[in-house]
């Protein structure tokens, strides 16, 4: 099977190759004959990757240890659906699970009325890039990254899965994310085609479909990953800037950015080169979100750590830039139409898309400061959570701002609704002025949180002040969307800069008061499952404000099966709207006294509602796409 696996990839790897070679001759010497043999060619080369997906699954199913890949992420006592996530588990398997991806997207995108509207020319070019960049993932996995290797003897159980990602968030957090990365190429591969082919058919319009699921996915994926790290880490924070959390966000700044800008261009055919840029960009940011957790440049608390493919993986960031440039700033087809002026809306999508790709840069280059600085001092300087947070936070809350004037604007200029412009600015003065009497006085956290709540009164005032938009999908697609963005800002606004967290040492019956909550240790109970988690000490936790008992909180330590040397804190919640409770259990004192970090966490959970009507509203704007001879 080792062999089979292999022989799979090594066959899709020399397919796709001279596929890519072969659309790049055709297209380039304007013949389309070839193109309904490589679009079924790549078909085929897709089923090989498809065939070694399916051998490896039924490797990690199995438990088969004569699979190295297998061995290093599943055991015996390992639960059967986290044996299967292991198939993202590994560097190996990620890469793998990446490419299956792009490879069945592609099966799909050769059937959509999108792909059949588009010029023979831009189709073959299409197809020279999709499979130029599958024969770069397929290189890698048959090179520096092989899932396929055999262990002679097999062993008789494995090292298994790391107990940190033994959770729910393993299931779909890493799916999400890659579902994210990998569809992304279709329309990045399409805008380059298509300026290069100088193509009729809007690109924008074409793939608007593809564009969207990327965005939702890679939304998706990065909320549950905040989450993940808020009930799995135990530190009590959602977001501490660290590299891998970083990795995925750098991407989903470009990709946001190509949403606004390609409004523009779809309603007033301007921005064609930016366009094409941020998509091709927005793609090559992907590539640096695995450069970034599998090449070892950068020490994070969940990379891979070093790796072959970190070379590889440079040097193809290093030629799609100058590919992408090249086809960018060189084609024919566009145009140059000017836009308004910035007070109007086109100027505050354009400003909102700076933003956005700001924020991409300062992300980028503090993540990567631990390598910069290494240019003029041989200790690496990093850069913690308050440098990000003084830096990025301005520009969340001006985003909002934006967005609460936004809509009132006029396209061309000047101010649609002034009932709607005046309602929302009385709404932001009250709304600042209000929470800075109920004490919230740290402006940053004032203006973000009365910008939030003026967002989401103008988005209702929207719908109240144009009827004909209710009956509109795109409409509550589109603000449904900013209205989950504006309450994942409030929850940011207060569960950051009002968080309230001790650490406290109590023997059995003693009580801590944080913030206004009194906890009292009732005592703690030991036990295991007697397979994967070898033990496990829980405490309990008794929780009152006012006198009257609002939760149980039941934080614990374990020791799991082939990590005994380590301990694993799972920590507890009392969920609430308002203020939720947070506890972990540090550990015991030799006195038998437990240590524990508490903390209050106010409105945190509005992230996690804001996040998924973020990502399930924006389903809303999918639409049927046109086909050949359709209208648009």
């Amino acid at each position: 099977m080792h062999l089979t696996g292999y022989i799979g990839l090594l066959f899709s790897l020399l397919a796709m190759l001279f596929l890519a070679c072969w659309a790049g001759v055709a297209a380039w010497n304007d013949k389309d004959n070839a193109l309904a043999a490589i679009e079924r060619g790549q078909v085929v080369a897709s089923g090989g990757v498809i065939f070694s997906t399916v051998i490896l699954l039924i490797a990690l199913s199995s438990r088969d240890y004569s699979f190295q890949y297998v061995y290093d992420n599943v055991d015996n006592a390992l639960s059967f659906i986290y044996t299967l996530t292991g198939l993202w588990g590994g560097r190996e398997g990620s890469l793998l699970f990446w490419e299956v991806i792009i490879a069945v997207s592609g099966m799909i995108f050769v059937y959509t009325p999108g792909y059949k509207s588009l010029g023979s020319q831009t189709k073959l070019y299409f197809w020279m890039f999709f499979l130029t960049i599958q024969g770069f993932f397929l290189l890698l996995l048959t090179g520096w990254s092989n899932p396929f290797i055999e262990i002679i003897p097999a062993p008789a159980d494995g090292r298994g899965l790391n107990p940190l990602l033994r959770n729910p968030g393993m299931i779909f957090h890493p799916p999400l994310l890659f579902l994210g990365f990998a569809l992304y190429t279709i329309p990045a591969a399409c805008a380059l085609a298509a300026s290069l082919a100088s193509e009729q058919k809007s690109w924008i319009r074409v793939t608007r479909n593809w564009n969207i699921l990327s965005w939702v996915f890679l939304t998706a994926g990065i909320v549950l990953g905040g989450w993940w790290s808020y009930m799995e880490l135990g530190w009590g924070g959602y977001w501490a800037w660290d590299p891998v959390e970083n990795a995925s966000l750098i991407p989903w700044f470009a990709g946001t950015a190509v949403l606004h800008t390609s409004i523009i261009e779809a309603r007033r055919n301007a921005l064609q080169r930016t366009n094409v840029f941020l998509m091709s960009l927005t793609f090559l940011l992907c590539i640096f979100s695995t450069y970034l957790t599998r090449s070892g440049v950068i020490d994070s608390l969940h990379t891979f750590g070093e790796s072959p493919v970190a070379i590889p993986l440079f040097w193809s960031m290093v030629v799609w830039l100058v590919i992408t440039l090249m086809v960018t700033f060189m084609s024919e087809r566009m145009t140059h139409r000017s836009l308004s002026d910035f007070v109007s809306r086109q100027g505050m999508l354009v400003i909102a898309a700076w933003f956005l790709l700001a924020l991409g840069m300062v992300v980028a280059l503090g993540t990567l400061w631990p390598v910069i600085s290494q240019i003029w001092t041989t200790q690496a300087i990093g850069l913690d959570a308050h440098f990000y947070n003084r830096v990025c936070l301005p520009f969340l809350s001006l985003l909002v701002l934006l967005f609460c004037y936004c809509p009132w604007m006029g396209w061309k200029g000047g101010i649609r609704n002034m009932k709607g412009f005046i309602a929302v600015t009385v709404v932001l003065v009250v709304s600042f002025v209000g929470f800075y009497a109920m004490g919230i006085t740290m402006p940053l956290a004032t203006l973000t949180a009365a910008a939030s709540v003026a967002a989401i009164f103008g988005i209702v005032l929207l719908f109240v002040f144009y009827p004909a938009m209710r009956s509109m999908r795109q409409s509550w697609g589109a603000y449904g969307i900013h209205l989950g963005l504006a309450l994942m800002a409030l929850g940011i606004a207060f569960s950051g800069p009002y968080q309230i967290e001790e650490e406290v040492v109590l023997a059995e019956g003693q009580t801590a008061m944080v913030g206004e909550y009194m906890v009292k240790y009732t005592g703690m109970k030991e036990d295991s499952d007697g397979a994967d988690i070898r033990a496990r000490a829980t405490t309990i936790l008794e929780v009152s404000k006012d006198g009257r008992i609002v939760g149980i909180m039941n934080p614990d330590k374990r020791i799991y099966k082939n990590f005994e040397q380590q301990q694993f804190a799972e920590v507890s919640t009392i969920p609430s709207l308002g203020d939720e409770l947070y506890s972990t259990l540090l550990g015991f004192t030799e006195d038998e006294k437990a240590s524990f970090k508490i903390s209050v966490n106010p409105l945190v959970n509005w992230i996690w509602i804001g996040g998924t009507l973020m990502s399930l509203l924006a389903f809303l704007l999918l639409r049927r796409m046109p086909g050949p001879g359709e209208e648009k």
